[in-house]
């Protein structure tokens, strides 16, 4: 797949196949991931890998309790309520591997940077006919201490990205895109600098 098709096909999977991938599979986007970008060659990111879909699925029932717990009726998740309520909502879609990618402490825009890795990741996947979805409503539970330690990951770095990959239910439309909103278009000849 060229890389223009692959970042117009690209989609947020939300049903999976629960079969977990394997090693290589995963391995093969880890390296794909590490490719990106990063602040002054950082390369910021570390990644805890998650697989089998029951276990996930355990998960997501503690996610979202922990969610239902922390959330107040300013939050922007509040209209989300009745949703993570039910107990047949998943936040993982059924998928079989979950990979968090996390950030170091140490590091100059180490969040974004692990953003940047989180998109080379799901690029790869759909290039190999993967799906895959971030998922925000992890990212919380994923952050709170006990966790974080039941999981591997040093206290000094930080859940930036989950995302889920796997082997997609069905197919995919597109989804509208608006049009680039551009506030400007500067150039040299319609600018002066101000004193």
């Amino acid at each position: 797949m060229e890389l223009k098709e692959a970042i117009y096909a690209r989609r947020a999977v939300r049903a999976y196949h629960p079969k977990v991938l394997p090693k290589e599979a995963v391995e093969s986007l880890l390296q794909a991931s590490v490719q990106a970008p990063s602040a002054m060659n950082q390369q910021p990111w570390a990644f805890v890998v998650i697989q089998g879909a029951e276990l996930l699925r355990q998960f997501s029932e503690r996610a979202k309790a922990s969610l239902l717990e922390s959330m107040d009726s300013h939050s922007p998740l509040h209209e989300y309520a009745d949703t993570l309520r039910n107990p047949d909502f998943d936040i993982f879609y059924g998928a079989g591997t979950l990979i968090v990618i996390c950030a170091k402490s140490a590091g100059s825009n180490a969040a974004e940077d692990c953003c940047l890795a989180a998109q080379n990741l799901m690029l790869a996947a759909c290039d190999v006919g993967l799906g895959s979805c971030p998922i925000g409503f992890a990212r919380p539970w994923l952050n709170r201490p006990e966790v974080k330690e039941e999981l591997g990951i040093p206290s000094d770095y930080t859940p930036i990205f989950p995302v889920i990959v796997g082997y997609p239910k069905g197919e995919w439309p597109p989804v509208a895109r608006h049009a680039p909103q551009v506030l400007a278009w500067i150039t040299s000849a319609n600018y002066t600098l101000s004193a």
